[in-house]
């Protein structure tokens, strides 16, 4: 009786998870596209766009036409996006979908990164939003997740290690890409990798209707299905669904319809990459069933993380050293904010009398009313600071703790457990003491910056 019970259980959750689901994606119409048919046959006749005159169209997608354009003034090819408010996005909605396309342009045009396309321009000609972007000549990474062209197994994780470095450099900046797919990655014809179409996810919002799905959904987080708050895990699990493809040249979650593919992503597992192709190392396997988590806590917490074990796997798949496994430490601890200042010499110099140690989620770290004077610096994940059993705050990536018992030489001040799975720098009061003094200016002014947060947040509490 209990099992039937149980099973019943299961079937209504399922059901009622399907019966909310299927309503949301399923009916897509012709108006949700903004690439209509009126759309088209505005650009028809268009051989320039504004100053930049149009050679070629290079394709087509739900947001517009992309096109290959020539700035005749710096004599260069670009990429024109051409893209408006479809038909039936009227009055304010169409007023804050270009509202939001400028903003987007803005945030994405401060990304200078070798590995994100460049955005040069942006304006209105005529009735149309444009965007001219850096042109690449080579194709996207749809074409290598096909069987027939998949990439040496080395040169694929090489291709995302370089994506998780571009995209942890835009997450930084508090850009998330949230569209991140095959057709958004292109591989040039020189090798080199790069991102396109940062922002355009938060244009789609503007334009969507209640029904119906934008672009493609095999991509997508848990997270975006369900339609509830998102960062920057939401472009780690997408990058997961791509590499798991660039392994396999299979969808990590395959189907003919959106609603098919969205159940999948939110109910069930990969089918494992060994079942398809069994000579893909098993550490790659496990890196990809990590960023592909369904709890976005549990989930590789930074692109850096991801890109911290994709280059440990890499020196093992090469078998050789083509470079120092320090210099790859290095390059993770530098992408924490809060070494962003310090030189190589100088994290070569702090990691020489310091520890970086794994914390399961829950573990206590520093417990209130001892005495210790180490403290430490969050690389990856977050902490819940607690006093007197209550929990006052959070500290995350590339955020200090216990530095303030360190300088007063007195008691902790507080508990301070993982929030979530963390990697730490433990640092002992000796290394300051030993250290050269622009090392000790560096931290004392991260010091400085985290209490001036700290205090700042209080005020507003």
């Amino acid at each position: 009786m209990g099992e039937k019970e149980d099973k019943g259980r299961s079937e209504t959750r399922k059901h009622g998870f399907t019966a909310w689901l299927r309503p949301k994606f399923l009916g897509k119409s012709k108006q949700d596209s903004l690439v209509d048919t009126e759309f088209l046959a505005d650009l028809s006749d268009m051989d320039r766009v504004d100053r930049y005159e149009i050679i070629d169209r290079l394709g087509q997608g739900s947001m517009g036409v992309v096109y290959l354009g020539r700035d005749p003034y710096i004599k260069r090819k670009v990429a024109i996006k051409v893209t408006r408010p479809g038909a039936h996005v009227k009055g304010e909605k169409a007023h804050r979908y270009r509202e939001r396309f400028f903003t987007e342009a803005q945030s994405v045009g401060g990304l200078l990164h070798s590995n994100i396309v460049a955005v040069y321009d942006a304006g209105m000609y005529k009735d149309f939003c444009y965007m001219t972007m850096e042109y690449i000549d080579g194709p996207t990474l749809e074409k290598f997740c096909q069987k027939d062209y998949l990439l040496p197994i080395p040169n694929a994780v090489q291709v995302v290690i370089t994506t998780c470095k571009a995209l942890d450099y835009a997450h930084k900046r508090g850009v998330v890409h949230r569209d991140i797919k095959p057709g958004n990655i292109m591989l040039s014809k020189a090798g080199y990798v790069k991102i396109s179409d940062f922002g355009i996810a938060q244009i789609k919002s503007e334009q969507s209707v209640s029904e119906g799905v934008i672009g493609s959904s095999s991509y997508m987080s848990p997270e975006q299905v369900k339609d509830v708050p998102d960062d920057n895990k939401t472009d780690i699990f997408s990058l997961g669904c791509i590499f798991y493809e660039l392994l396999t040249g299979e969808k990590a979650f395959p189907g003919e319809e959106d609603f098919t593919v969205m159940y999948k992503i939110v109910r069930e597992d990969p089918v494992p990459i060994e079942e398809i192709r069994p000579e893909v190392p098993g550490v790659l396997s496990d890196i990809v069933e990590k960023a592909l988590v369904k709890d976005p806590q549990k989930r590789y917490q930074t692109c850096g993380d991801f890109a911290y074990d994709l280059s440990v796997a890499l020196r093992d798949l090469r078998g050789t050293v083509t470079r120092p496994e320090f210099e790859d430490v290095i390059d993770y601890i530098h992408g924490s904010p809060f070494f962003e200042e310090f030189s190589d010499e100088q994290i070569k110099e702090i990691l020489g009398a310091s520890k970086i140690v794994n914390v399961p989620k829950g573990e206590v770290v520093v417990t209130e009313g001892e005495i210790d004077d180490s403290f430490y610096i969050v690389l990856s994940g977050s902490a819940a600071v607690h006093k007197n059993d209550e929990k006052i705050g959070f500290i995350g990536r590339g955020e200090c703790f216990g530095e303030m018992a360190l300088i007063s030489g007195q008691v902790r001040s507080a508990t301070v457990s993982a929030e979530t799975e963390c990697v730490l720098l433990k640092i002992g009061a000796g290394l300051l003491d030993r250290a050269s003094t622009s090392v000790q200016l560096l931290f004392l002014r991260q010091f400085a910056l985290t209490l001036v947060k700290r205090l700042s947040t209080g005020v507003h509490k």
